[in-house]
């Protein structure tokens, strides 16, 4: 009987024991055995990082300007802007903000740009304006661009990921159209100097909505590839209006914490914009489409 007894108190004391030896491993036991992934706590990146991106745009163009009612054909490629244009200004940048799936982003071109009698060409009036006019002799534009909007990952595979967006583009335009006079021509609207007649839009603006979806491809570490694209208008102020780009991004440096990139890709945009009749009537209806070189700053 005394046997059993102290084998039962022998047999408390082991379990005693070893309650005490895995009380005190249990944290260092939580801390190296890491949980089941369906348990594990996963935080997203909730940092904000920021790129800035000024960029040359080099587009042709192509489609009808119409000023005052007198309409003229545009088709100048770049090389042709770039050689007879007598003047030729542009300023271009993109900004955009990301927090994780969320960005915030922005996009602004203002150019000043000449075209001459080589890439333009006259077309008939439009109805309600009286006389004929000759050849175009030119258009001078000033035009600016600036686009304010979101994007949301909404997939994501591997180094592929995809996002919708959503936001507005304003457009701010001046054109002056150059006439050939030849016959009789109704004055209405234009400025006559010597044989030449100019018609003259002052400025014009208005605002598109859009919405789109864009692409993101990691390729290898510092090598991205994008595709974005968007649809506006809608009726709201233009007709209707879309814009794809595309393009290869490639890290070449870092400095104090800011990553330098090299940007090089193709940008098409595309506008029907109308407003008035006769006399009043204004419309934009051109696409210009063109190589693009940046330089982006990522910190």
């Amino acid at each position: 009987m005394t046997r059993l007894q102290n084998g039962k108190r022998l047999t408390a004391i082991c379990v005693i024991a070893a309650g005490l030896a895995l009380a005190c491993l249990r944290p260092a036991l939580a801390a190296d055995v890491p949980l089941p992934q369906q348990f594990t706590e996963v935080t997203p990146a909730s940092e904000w990082s920021f790129r800035i991106t000024p960029y040359g745009w080099f587009p042709s163009m192509k489609g009808t300007q119409t000023v005052k009612g007198r309409s003229a054909n545009v088709d100048a490629t770049f090389i042709d802007i770039l050689q007879k244009s007598d003047t030729l200004v542009g300023l271009m940048a993109d900004f955009e903000a990301r927090n994780g799936r969320f960005s915030l982003f922005s996009n602004a071109v203002w150019t000043k740009v000449g075209l001459d009698a080589g890439t333009t060409r006259t077309r008939s009036p439009a109805p309600g304006i009286a006389g004929t006019v000759g050849a175009s002799l030119g258009i001078n534009y000033q035009m600016a661009i600036v686009e304010l909007g979101a994007t949301y990952e909404v997939a994501r595979s591997g180094a592929l990921a995809v996002d919708v967006l959503a936001g507005g583009r304003y457009w701010y335009q001046k054109a002056d159209l150059s006439l050939d006079l030849a016959g009789t021509i109704d004055q209405g609207g234009l400025v006559v100097s010597g044989t030449k007649a100019i018609s003259r839009s002052g400025a014009i603006d208005w605002l598109d909505p859009l919405v789109g979806m864009r692409l993101r491809y990691a390729a290898a570490p510092g090598h991205d590839l994008f595709l974005r694209g968007d649809i506006g208008g809608f009726g709201a102020a233009s007709k209707f209006s879309w814009q794809a780009i595309g393009g290869y991004s490639f890290d070449f440096a870092v400095r104090n914490s800011v990553t330098w990139s090299g940007i090089i890709g193709y940008r098409a945009l595309y506008v029907d914009y109308a407003r008035g009749s006769g006399q009043t009537l204004y419309q934009f209806d051109v696409l210009q489409h063109g190589p693009v070189v940046g330089l982006s700053a990522r910190f």
